[in-house]
């Protein structure tokens, strides 16, 4: 039977190893984090204390790693795979990463007798433990057809794509829409329910018609019982997206929806969602329209709002004062039709309302651009979302209202007690400044 080294036990990798183990295969393990090792050991598997030595004594080494970041420093860093390879082992690389790092790892194995696979999964944490994933594999024809026992033992289907590269370019068309279909699910979510109806009725619809998913299955009653529990984080989502983006690129081809699902993650990365399932980016929208996407008869549905338009009209009552509470703008917009960038610049508040704020920066941004805004870290806010409305030029600074994109209560109760710790620091009755 073959001899198998694993590298890689994190919330895939584990039970792909612990699968194998079950079908009797003799398997090394090494991780970084020794701990996660431990169930694997009681099952019967060894223990290798690098890299080099997990690959040394396998006749097929697999990877299940976080990224393109953490292949290559496994293979090319001290005591790394390549310190212990041999002729006519395979190496199999489950990881997403850009094919150009599978075409590569194909390269440089090559040089040393070694076949290579990139073979990326999907399935998440469920499958992984039932073994119910579906491999495409990129690389020999012949290669893949040898090792279809270790795909039927982490997996239930496997499918040969084509030459190195082919697997993972597949994966990230596959996630690409995956971010795509969950965007929609979020937006429609969003549109129902702000519109008074039922989420979970809304959900039946769409399992009836043609807009029916997998996805809308598998995460719509999720998000409307309101659990994010991570199993595919939000962060790897963005993270498949940009490779996809990149991917793109190199092909000059125009991607509009990818551009738009890539900036909502953008977001939700921005609002503190990474580690959550990617199915959070519905909160995204909940923050926008200021209610949750729960059932109507779920007493969360509906919470009070903070009273900010009293507060404004009280100030302005009295003489004007200035805020001119210095932040931070994340800025995203696309370029060039199809490639993504971040900016981040310095703006200063200085006008608050119950649903927008007025900034005020020296940098030309355009109207219906979302902002990012990072108050101080005193204020102990996290980031809020703001979409610009109106634009006023004057000199050479710009005025930008910016529509507040739905404040959840917690944040807008901290929010305007800040900015009341805020105005009681400032000196009464100071005229308003431009700030500089």
């Amino acid at each position: 039977m073959k001899t198998i080294g694993f590298i890689g036990l994190g919330t895939m990798g584990r039970p792909m190893a612990a699968r194998l183990l079950k079908k009797g295969y003799p398997v090394t393990v090494y991780n970084r984090t020794k701990e996660k090792s431990e169930e694997l050991l009681r099952l019967g598997a060894e223990l290798a204390s690098r890299p080099s030595e997990a690959a040394s004594s396998a006749d097929v080494l697999i990877t299940m790693l976080s990224g393109d970041e953490a292949v290559l420093n496994v293979f090319y860093g001290n005591d790394g795979i390549l310190h212990g390879v041999h002729p006519g082992m395979t190496v199999i690389d489950c990881t997403t990463v850009s094919p150009g790092t599978s075409r590569q790892l194909h390269v440089l194995l090559e040089e040393h007798y070694v076949n290579f696979l990139d073979a990326p999964v999907v399935g998440g944490i469920p499958e992984a433990e039932n073994g119910s994933l579906v491999f495409m594999a990129g690389g020999l024809r012949e290669v893949f057809d040898a090792h279809a026992d270790l795909f039927q033992a982490m997996g239930s289907k496997a499918l040969y794509m084509g030459p190195s590269g082919s697997g993972s370019c597949t994966k990230l068309a596959h996630n690409t829409m995956l971010g795509i279909h969950a965007a929609a699910l979020a937006e429609a979510l969003a549109i129902s329910t702000k519109a008074g109806v039922d989420p979970v009725k809304f959900l039946e619809i769409v399992h009836s018609g043609d807009a029916s998913s997998r996805l809308a299955e598998t995460k719509g009653q999720r998000i409307v019982q309101r659990d994010f529990s991570r199993q595919f984080p939000l962060s790897s989502m963005m993270r498949d997206l940009g490779l996809s983006s990149q991917l793109t690129r190199q092909f000059q081809l125009p991607t509009p929806m990818l551009n738009a699902a890539t900036t909502l993650f953008q977001i939700g990365i921005a609002k503190g969602l990474g580690e959550l399932d990617f199915s959070a980016l519905v909160q995204c929208y909940e923050e926008w329209m200021q209610q949750q996407v729960v059932p109507l008869s779920d007493e969360r549905r509906q919470q009070p709002r903070s009273p900010l338009s009293a507060r404004r009209v009280e100030r302005r009552k009295s003489v004007r004062i200035p805020m001119n509470i210095r932040l931070h703008l994340s800025v995203y917009q696309w370029e060039n039709g199809d490639s993504f960038s971040g900016e981040h610049l310095e703006g200063t508040l200085v006008d608050l309302s119950d649903s927008g704020l007025q900034i005020v920066t020296r940098h030309e941004l355009t109207t219906d651009m979302f902002v990012v805004v990072h108050f101080p870290q005193e204020a102990n806010l996290p980031p809020i979302t703001g979409k610009i409305i109106r634009i006023v030029r004057k000199n050479d600074l710009y005025h930008y209202g910016c529509m507040l994109s739905g404040l959840p209560p917690y944040t807008r109760i901290r929010l305007e007690e800040y900015i009341k710790e805020h105005l009681q620091k400032t000196e009464a009755g100071k005229s308003y400044e431009e700030p500089s």
